[in-house]
């Protein structure tokens, strides 16, 4: 399946990126690769991952406390969200 990110979660990812890489330097880069292999793994296995909310399932990432958010469209993944794990999932419904 092809694999497409929302505007909205590359902007999740680089505002992670960002404090992670300030807390210390490299950290940024940590987190980035722990998110490609969450990436890698819902690509490779869509359907493993709970549903959480209607069609939209939910990857957590290894090691640092987010989650991927993803619906299944035909034959393509739309990542719709990357949120720390403490904010609320339906968060992303407001940036439709």
């Amino acid at each position: 399946m092809r694999l497409s990110l929302r505007l909205a979660a590359e902007q999740d990812l680089d505002e992670a990126f960002a404090w992670y890489e300030s807390q210390s330097p490299g950290l940024g880069e940590d987190f980035l690769q722990a998110v490609n292999r969450a990436l890698q793994a819902v690509t490779t296995h869509p359907l493993r991952y709970r549903v959480l909310l209607r069609d939209i399932r939910q990857a957590l990432v290894r090691r640092f406390p987010y989650r991927v958010l993803y619906r299944i469209v035909r034959q393509e993944i739309f990542v719709v969200a990357c949120l720390h794990a403490k904010h609320d999932p339906r968060e992303w419904k407001t940036r439709q």
